[in-house]
């Protein structure tokens, strides 16, 4: 006699969204990958589509940074790391840190992890517990929102517009502060809008920041060597506040490394003793090769990569002038990053050829079905009026771009 124990019969059809947990139910996918994908779908169909919708240099990864990574193996770098990264590289950091950013760290308060995207999620999963109000400037990275959420935390958003260059006040950080505040998470310059706040501006930020110690700042820079107007400027040099901020930087786009996946934070020992603990359960070390790599990245002098930063630049003057004659868009200049963010609402309740347009992802979703140019709508950036254009591109394609853009709407 055959004896068959703990076996279950179904009858109908299983409900596969019961089977997910309640937090990825209630997670979002992000804009920027469905309308990349989209893209690309329309290109493998035989679409000539131009996209403008990812955050990712153009360029190859530096010639020096690449020899390095062939040393690495030849030398027979193969291990696990320490969770929080080789010592050399969490050295090569604190010495980048002081010397570009005039901040002082030893390298226990240094993590390494897989990209700043996973040292953004430590930091919000070390610090927020269920119904911490975490405190976001929009527009937003599109994963701010979805990670306080992921970490438990309730999102608090303070609403910006072109006309203030999408940044905040000192008034409007006061009025959203609450007993319930438990972090404040911004970065600078911005993705998407590409804003960077002035010493002055942060100084005014960080007169309120010091009044309430016990809110933690997450100060993602990762965007801080691409900066067209001045220096950048880290809020953690404010020595008020040094105390209560995180600093998140990263390989991806100052070094177009975005493949590799190597990201860091610097803060406080107790936080970043807390991330080594979460991170030790999940990934462990960040990749050993492009570990050693980013050491000889960030001991290079930062002239090593200015080709690109001028390169951004001028793509930047060059797209903001040709938007200036498209119909309907208002355009701030941006100081960093590489993104534009127009204002586009002046389409809105509007038809274009037979398409409604209710909002910023059907004006985008329109641009890439009757222009064949892909952008991402700004609803899920926080801002439902604009559209982000990454112009991480050629020229020649930014220029064509625009001019599908303009007809489409003219």
């Amino acid at each position: 006699m055959i004896v068959v124990r703990n076996v279950y019969y179904f009858c109908g059809k299983i409900n596969t969204m019961q089977q997910v947990s309640d937090i990825v139910n209630r997670l979002s996918y992000s804009k920027t990958f469905v309308m990349s994908n989209k893209a690309r779908d329309l290109k493998a169909q035989g679409v000539d589509v131009i996209s403008l919708t990812l955050g990712e240099p153009d360029f190859d990864v530096p010639e020096f940074v690449k020899e390095a990574a062939k040393k690495a193996i030849d030398e027979g770098y193969n291990s696990y790391t320490a969770v929080p990264g080789y010592i050399e590289l969490r050295e090569a950091i604190a010495k980048k840190l002081k010397r570009d950013n005039n901040l002082t760290y030893a390298p226990n308060q240094i993590v390494v992890s897989n990209g700043g995207k996973q040292s953004l999620i430590n930091a919000l999963m070390a610090l927020v517990n269920e119904g911490d109000e975490v405190i976001v400037p929009a527009p937003y990275w599109v994963s701010y929102f979805e990670m306080v959420k992921l970490a438990g935390g309730t999102n608090v958003v303070i609403e910006t517009n072109v006309e203030n260059n999408f940044k905040i006040t000192p008034e409007q950080l006061e009025q959203a502060i609450t007993p319930k505040t438990k972090a404040f998470l911004f970065s600078s310059p911005c993705n998407p809008s590409g804003s960077a706040y002035t010493r002055e501006e942060l100084a005014g930020l960080v007169e309120v920041f010091k009044k309430y110690p016990n809110v933690i700042i997450i100060s993602d820079e990762i965007y801080e060597y691409i900066n067209y107007k001045f220096k950048h400027v880290s809020i953690a040099e404010f020595s008020e506040v040094f105390d209560q901020t995180i600093t998140i930087n990263g390989m991806s786009k100052a070094f177009a490394m975005t493949g590799w996946r190597i990201g860091y934070m610097a803060g406080p020992k107790w936080i970043t003793d807390a991330v080594d603990k979460l991170q030790g359960q999940m990934t462990s070390g960040a990749n050993c090769i492009a570990q050693r790599a980013s050491i000889v990245a960030l001991e290079a002098d930062p002239s090593e990569i200015q080709y690109m930063i001028e390169s951004f630049h001028k793509r930047r003057d060059l797209v903001y002038d040709l938007l200036q004659d498209v119909p309907g868009f208002k355009t701030n200049l941006p100081e960093g990053a590489f993104y534009l963010f127009p204002d586009v609402s002046y389409y809105f309740g509007k038809e274009l050829k037979g398409t409604k347009i209710n909002d910023a992802d059907d004006f985008a979703m329109y641009l890439l079905e009757e222009a064949h140019v892909a952008t991402v709508g700004g609803v899920s950036f926080g801002d439902n009026n604009c559209i982000r254009i990454s112009y991480a591109a050629a020229e020649d394609k930014l220029i064509e771009a625009i001019k599908r853009i303009k007809e489409a709407v003219s």
